[in-house]
């Protein structure tokens, strides 16, 4: 338990172990691998009082997936949780020039988190050295995001991004220093880390963090410590009304409850207004830090099968092909502009112009203005499957699924799941000669540690053919259909 004045002497001492300890610098890229926690935290503001930048890795990825980032963003420190250190170590060699450093744990060739910290500390001084002056614009979080391609792009957000992202929170939700923020969805995700938990510092409120979610310990800290606010999303929803101990915890406290991430049915909506909680919707993404569009609790209700208006400080379009507006009622692609939409995608800049063009950030998704000027979302960006919150896009498990011998065509496509929302179902069509050997366990085997076990497909459906267009593309449309 910290208060602010003890949070603000850990940021200290973490600037000075990454300046003096870890020789982090201006744009340095330092990496997390953990679960929440108070480190996490700290990290954060002190990469950004070095104007050096913060890269949170998704602990669910598999060990290839880790690598790949580490490398794409070429990071000077991973800091790293005991959970994951073996983990961690099955690509450490391919980063000679990486500080990897142990949270809970040292030796074999582990820097001690807690040795360097304790060694800044000695070394405090009058004037905070580790403190230089960082101009708002520098860029802070490097935050990957999986893309069409099958690559993770990383999206930078700088810090004027994350500040102006606070404020259309802090609007959202009338954010203040008497509220108390439940934190129980992963950091290192925008949603978990800034739809309610940075925002809740600049308004001096107090936030009670879990280190992984579960519905039993959220369901106990909300009757225990009393949260004014909470982020969940549809899965994680799902999961504590579920519980035994949903229908008899005390909810009173909660004065609103927030979600996103894909579509919300009013099943799981309806629970919480019948207990008198508003459900706010958010809609955003990686690149918009993720504040863009939301429901403020006096719409909730009214409004519910929308995800709001235009944040505080953003701007709205939807558009035809050609990138003219559309009527309301007319469907077309979501466009936002703001100062919290990402500065670019790290080096890469066909998909950072394909992405920002005019000072708009095109989303890909398809959605509509209703007659009050409400967002209603039609359909997400292209073919993303939304598995338990996460993004898993085909594209990825395409390309291994092509790499399989015996493997003719296929397609990955999404399937409704009660528990998760959507689960990924891969649809093969065995080459002629395959043989008897390209069965189910054989096209499942193929993902074992390529990639994070949630991306995984759940089935595997063998076809004679992929449906496809008169230009031969494969029609995922026809194939939801099918499965």
């Amino acid at each position: 338990s910290l208060d602010y004045a003890g949070f603000r002497t850990l940021i200290s001492d973490t600037a000075r172990m990454l300046k003096h300890e870890l020789k982090v610098g201006r744009g340095d890229r330092v990496a997390h691998l953990g679960y929440n926690g108070i480190e996490f935290l700290a990290l954060v503001f002190a990469t950004a009082r070095l104007g050096a930048m913060f890269t949170p890795l998704n602990w669910r990825l598999a060990p290839a997936e880790h690598d790949f980032i580490l490398t794409d963003c070429s990071a000077s420190v991973l800091v790293t949780e005991a959970d994951f250190r073996d983990h961690a170590d099955t690509f450490r060699a391919n980063h000679p020039d990486c500080r990897f450093v142990g949270i809970g744990h040292d030796g074999d060739g582990w820097l001690g988190y807690e040795d360097r910290l304790a060694a800044a500390r000695e070394k405090r001084a009058t004037k905070d050295d580790a403190n230089p002056h960082v101009d708002l614009s520098a860029p802070h979080l490097v935050v990957y995001t999986s893309g069409t391609t099958g690559r993770p792009k990383g999206a930078v957000l700088t810090q004027n991004a994350l500040f102006w992202n606070a404020l259309n929170a802090t609007h959202m939700h009338d954010l203040t220093s008497r509220d108390r923020v439940l934190t129980v969805l992963p950091m290192f995700h925008v949603g978990g880390l800034n739809i309610q938990t940075l925002p809740a510092f600049h308004a001096g409120a107090t936030v009670i963090l879990h280190r992984r979610f579960d519905p039993g310990a959220t369901l106990s800290a909300i009757e225990q410590e009393k949260p004014s606010l909470l982020v969940l999303v549809p899965a994680t929803i799902a999961a504590v009304q579920n519980h035994p101990d949903w229908k008899t915890t005390d909810l009173t406290s909660l004065r609103a409850l927030t979600t996103g991430s894909s579509a919300v049915p009013a099943s799981l909506i309806d629970p919480f207004h019948a207990r008198g909680i508003p459900v706010l919707q958010v809609y955003g993404s990686t690149e918009t830090a993720p504040v863009a569009v939301y429901l403020r609790a006096g719409e909730a209700l009214a409004k519910m099968d929308t995800t709001g208006r235009p944040a505080l400080h953003c701007e709205l379009r939807i558009v035809d092909g050609a990138g003219r507006d559309v009527p309301p009622g007319e469907a077309g692609e979501v466009l936002i502009k703001g100062p919290n939409v990402m500065y670019e995608y790290w080096g890469n800049e066909a998909a950072t112009r394909e992405a920002l063009r005019d000072g708009w950030f095109h989303s890909g998704d398809i959605g509509h203005l209703d007659d009050d000027g409400c967002l209603v979302i039609d359909d997400r960006k292209k073919d993303v499957i939304i598995s338990g919150g996460e993004n898993i896009y085909p594209a990825e498990l395409e390309n291994i699924l092509h790499g399989l011998e015996g493997v003719a065509e296929a397609a990955v496509v999404g399937r409704q799941d009660p528990r998760w929302g959507e689960s990924p179902v891969a649809v093969v069509v065995r080459h002629p000669d395959a043989g008897d050997g390209l069965d189910e366990a054989a096209v499942l085997g193929a993902f074992e540690g390529r990639l994070a076990r949630y991306k995984h497909p759940r089935e595997v459906v063998f076809m004679e053919a992929l449906p496809r267009n008169v230009m031969g593309k494969v029609q995922k449309f026809r194939l939801r259909e099918m499965i």
